[in-house]
């Protein structure tokens, strides 16, 4: 049975208790974070604006279940830029974070591995090797209302600074779907 409101029931991933599971409805464009069966809070997202699918170099964003596996921009204040997961020095002001130019990653990153080798582990469908994120977007006027990222899920930078907060200190996996 699905838990109200989710694309999937959460007890049918036999996750380790205690663990935090990370829901992105992609036609929703939307994320919940549940603790258990419980919902703690909802947050618009973005994801690619090509649908959903594994392959390297497709742009899309992966189906299934990923670990959060790793974590950047703790002691970043928001805004802050990053390329190749590396604060670049530059901080963007909240003006520039609606219909920037280019794409850019800032404020908070997690970083998610596939947990299920033949679908989105390994070889040509790694979605760690493919680098897929959640994070925060000099494109916040899409989060919520269009898929328009190149795979990963954008969040605004309040949110992923807040999501990051929130699960700073408790393993995380999220699905997909």
């Amino acid at each position: 049975m699905t838990a109200p409101g989710m694309p999937i029931d959460p007890s049918v991933l036999h996750l380790p208790r205690g663990d935090l599971l990370l829901v992105v409805d992609v036609a929703r464009q939307e994320l919940a974070v549940l603790d258990g069966m419980m919902e703690w809070t909802r947050f618009p997202v973005s994801t690619s604006r090509l649908g959903l699918g594994e392959l390297v170099d497709s742009q899309r964003t992966p189906r299934g279940l990923h670990r959060v596996v790793e974590r950047f921009g703790e002691r970043n204040e928001i805004g802050s830029v990053f390329v190749s997961r590396k604060f670049t020095g530059e901080v963007l002001p909240p003006a520039a974070w609606r219909e920037g130019e280019g794409d850019r990653i800032l404020s908070r990153i997690l970083r998610l591995a596939g947990a299920r080798p033949g679908l989105n582990a390994g070889g040509a469908i790694d979605t760690y090797q493919r680098m897929i994120y959640l994070h925060g977007t000099n494109h916040e006027e899409c989060v919520g209302v269009t898929p328009s990222s190149h795979g990963c899920i954008r969040m605004t930078n309040r949110d992923i600074v807040a999501l990051y907060d929130r699960i700073r200190d408790r393993e995380a996996w999220c699905w997909i779907g």
